[in-house]
């Protein structure tokens, strides 16, 4: 593919943008609500759009077709679970969308913190989700990096790639916050969406349709159709990959945080029914992708490169592969630009000392932006690293955020949960996840997640029982929230 096709089609998308950019900078209002949270006001159709866009982001295209490419049908198994996670969205989201109304909470550890009456655990959350998450904005960049090399054939390298989808994050983002990557995200996810399953149907119509499809699959990679595959997708492995995957909805802060942005309930419902028919379709698309890829482009050093060595190859129109690449780069930027604001939101809040009463949130967005900055800086640093699958690393980045997940779920249904069990959990499965990373120790054939989690809950519980949670704070929160929808349900 040619390079300067694509510099051109870059162009035209970074044009659309800054348009989209100013149009959102119109209506943002002063204040940190508006900035991060588009002011609570965005329809269910957009937020639908922009959380499918952020949550299926380079990963699917990139990472899913390049898990597929190396370990088979697990592949599917693995992102269904992350599929059947988003369930949780039935349970928590409309409990996070009260609390945020009620007590105009703008970040998770905003909520956190107050729930448990520790202005400490909410920073402790922001501090961590920092950590955890620049790695994984990397794994977006990288993944721009890698789709615009591969399609090039080198004409554009990884390096510019990077830097490239570092700078348009962080004009999107600074711009007009929230307002102008949730427009931009319900184009993008369209056109991704489209585009993706018209160059499904060239590939497979160049391999000589469905049916030769299938049984070429089923004779050269019989393995890959089977458990534990090529050998990748042990048990134990697939455990420790989809455990966290599960609990993604509510432990990652940069799509919890979409539940605070819904106008009404109702917004939110049109928004989990279209993330789940956006998931499910995008899914067998990428699946079916990365088996395409082990026909097409048998012997690829990197599976990550199957999706852009399948564009590359000359099967798809020009007409449909350039909209396409620029789908899969714009999905890798919003989830950037998501991920920026959440952590700009979460320091700006929770980590910076507050202004004075009556200076407003002038500081707090100017420490914000200042951070989107660095966020997106340190993700442009670890993406020129290149580390390991894409797959994995976002995995990896879910996996330290586990640990969190305990405390969120003690917040909405547990009211003997109390600060110090949540601050001890919290520091205890992280200490888990490090030692065991960096040290290389394995307890029995168990995988990392599997024990930090564990040790989490444990610490969880146990310390909570042993302490005193502030009078009535637990209670006071729980059974705010339960009368909030009873008098819903009522009405």
């Amino acid at each position: 593919m040619s390079a300067t096709l694509i510099w051109a089609a870059i162009a035209f998308y970074a044009v659309a943008g800054l348009v989209v950019v100013a149009l959102a900078r119109r209506r943002l209002a002063t204040g940190a609500e508006d900035f991060y949270l588009a002011g609570r006001h965005v329809g269910g159709l957009v937020s639908a759009a922009s959380y499918a866009a952020t949550t299926y982001s380079a990963f699917m295209m990139l990472g899913l077709a390049g898990l597929t490419y190396r370990g088979g049908v697990g592949a599917l198994g693995f992102e269904l679970i992350y599929f059947a996670g988003l369930a949780l969205l039935l349970i928590f989201g409309p409990r996070i969308w009260l609390v945020g109304r009620r007590y105009g909470f703008i970040t998770p550890s905003e909520m956190l913190g107050a729930r448990y009456g520790s202005p400490l655990l909410a920073g402790l959350v922001a501090v961590l989700s920092c950590a955890f998450l620049v790695p994984y904005s990397s794994v977006q960049l990288l993944g721009i990096g890698y789709l615009l090399s591969g399609t090039t054939g080198g004409g554009i390298t990884v390096e510019t790639g990077i830097v490239l989808g570092a700078a348009l994050a962080a004009v999107w983002t600074i711009g007009a916050g929230l307002r102008s990557v949730a427009w931009t995200d319900a184009l993008q996810a369209i056109v991704i969406l489209v585009t993706a399953i018209a160059a499904l149907f060239f590939i497979i119509d160049a391999l000589g349709g469905w049916g030769t499809f299938l049984e070429r699959i089923e004779a050269e990679r019989g393995p890959w159709l089977a458990q534990p595959g090529p050998g990748f997708f042990s048990f134990w492995t697939f455990v420790g990959l989809t455990l966290p995957w599960f609990f993604f909805a509510i432990s990652n802060p940069q799509v919890s945080q979409r539940l605070f942005t819904t106008e009404d309930l109702g917004a939110m419902r049109t928004m989990i029914i279209g993330t789940l028919t956006f998931g499910l379709v995008f899914t067998l698309i990428s699946i079916l992708w990365g088996f395409s890829a082990l026909l097409v482009v048998p012997e690829l050093d990197n599976p990550d490169l199957a999706t852009p060595s399948l564009l590359a190859g000359g099967n798809v129109p020009a007409v449909i592969a350039v909209p396409l690449v620029i789908g899969i780069l714009a999905a890798a930027i919003t989830t950037v630009d998501s991920i920026a604001l959440t952590l700009a939101s979460m320091v700006g809040r929770d980590v910076y000392p507050r202004a004075e009463p009556g200076s407003g949130d002038r500081r707090e967005l100017l420490v914000g932006k200042v951070v989107i900055l660095l966020v997106i800086a340190a993700a442009a640093f670890f993406a020129s690293l290149r580390l390991d699958l894409i797959s994995l690393l976002s995995v990896a980045s879910s996996a330290a955020l586990l640990v969190i997940v305990p405390t969120i779920i003690g917040a909405f249904f547990w009211r003997r949960g109390t600060a110090t069990g949540a601050l001890a959990s919290i520091l205890a499965g992280t200490a888990t996840v490090l030692v065991l990373q960096f040290t290389g120790v394995r307890i029995a054939a168990l995988p990392n997640p599997v024990i930090s989690f564990a040790v989490a809950i444990a610490v969880f519980v146990g310390v909570s029982l042993v302490t005193r949670p502030p009078a009535d704070r637990g209670a006071g929160f729980i059974d705010g929230i339960r009368d909030d929808l009873r008098r819903m349900r009522v009405d």
